[in-house]
């Protein structure tokens, strides 16, 4: 038996719909309440730390889930019900705009995977100096980095998370367009 695609009178590609409505309104959520927070931080003290107050808030509780992880697993989640339900964007591609979109997926794919590891890498040196320095262990949920601009600095453990999900989304698209292509009769649902 041959696999089928979802198609929109499918009772699964409603479920992704839907699915997909919710990650992406949790995505804006998540969005909104972080500019409106560091704006306010912004004006407050003429300082902000890019991501610092989706790390330190926590959802539903104390000690639960913060907001980066929410944002993370909404990015995530949102991709894969898109993936699903919107293979008939990409059926009618010429193949130069397919290689072209196939270069700047791996292109993505390959800075965001740089910036994983760097951002990993500069995470572990941090905790390390403390430790050697100190003695003590740092609360990782307060270490930055002032990259690129000093004067706007990212909370690490916000990049090392943003940066793992745009590497896993553009990794998984750049794996889908290398597939084999569907073709244009798949387009029509089978009765």
């Amino acid at each position: 038996m041959k696999p089928r695609h979802l198609h929109e009178t499918d009772k699964q590609y409603r479920v992704f719909l839907y699915i997909f409505y919710a990650a992406a309104s949790m995505m804006g959520i998540i969005m909104v309440y972080g500019v409106v927070m560091m704006v306010g931080e912004w004006q407050e003290t003429g300082y902000y730390v890019m991501g610092e107050v989706l790390v330190n808030t926590h959802v539903p509780f104390e000690g639960f889930a913060n907001l980066t992880t929410w944002l993370s697993f909404a990015c995530v989640i949102s991709w894969y019900c898109v993936s699903r339900i919107g293979w008939k964007k990409t059926v009618g591609l010429q193949s130069y705009r397919m290689a072209l979109l196939q270069l700047m997926l791996l292109g993505f794919a390959v800075i965001c995977l740089y910036e994983v590891l760097w951002s990993f890498t500069v995470l572990n040196a941090e905790i390390t100096a403390q430790m050697v320095i100190d003695g003590t262990t740092p609360d990782i949920d307060r270490l930055i980095v002032d990259y690129p601009d000093p004067d706007r600095p990212w909370n690490l453990i916000f990049a090392t998370k943003i940066w793992s999900v745009g590497f896993l989304i553009s990794a998984h698209a750049f794996y889908l367009s290398t597939r084999p292509r569907k073709s244009k009769e798949e387009m029509i649902p089978d009765e």
